[in-house]
């Protein structure tokens, strides 16, 4: 065995507690799986309660790994936020969720973590999720001017945006017509 602390990589229920306690029903939701913590939290309490995580020291969650947007079809919110922290110091993982409408914005995290910009980017480009109050919100990926978002749900796997498709034959079958082959 290595020598040396143990530090348990598992969250402690206690920083979901601290969160209720800090926050009264701004935890909405609270589930682990696998040893890994994910609390469902209000967008509109989103950055003061990251700002909380961060700075707490019972917490000490100093580090943003992964912004996620997630899009969905068919249910009461359109998309789902998450943010992936980490406790260097301490070892602890936890994933932040906040969901939203098709016309609702998120407010940026990089006023907590200035890392969140390029990842924020990425989820607005290609998901498109509005992150208000983002220091510069604009496409990563895709053109400027391209007017879809490709890790939607809707997105067209065939030909994407007809305004961008091109004459003649596509250089592969598309999956329609897969089963010509």
């Amino acid at each position: 065995m290595v020598a040396g602390p143990y530090i348990d990589p598992s969250p402690p229920a206690v920083v979901v507690d601290r969160l209720k306690e800090r926050f009264p029903g701004a935890v909405l939701e609270a589930s682990e799986f696998r040893g890994e913590l994910t609390v469902l939290v209000p967008g509109d309490r989103l950055v003061e309660i990251c700002l909380f995580l961060k700075e707490d020291p019972e917490a000490d969650f100093d580090l943003l790994s992964v912004v996620t947007g997630v899009h969905f079809l068919e249910r009461d919110y359109d998309y789902e936020v998450l943010y992936h922290l980490k406790s260097l110091r301490r070892n602890h993982r936890l994933r932040l969720k906040v969901r939203a409408g098709r016309d609702a914005t998120v407010p940026s995290v990089t006023p907590v973590w200035a890392g969140a910009n390029w990842p924020e980017r990425e989820a607005f480009d290609l998901v498109g999720v509005r992150f208000q109050g983002h220091p510069d919100l604009r496409r990563i990926i895709m053109p400027e001017d391209y007017p879809d978002h490709p890790l939607r749900k809707d997105f067209d796997v065939e030909g994407g945006p007809t305004s961008l498709d091109a004459p003649g034959r596509p250089a592969s079958p598309g999956f329609r017509d897969m089963e010509s082959i």
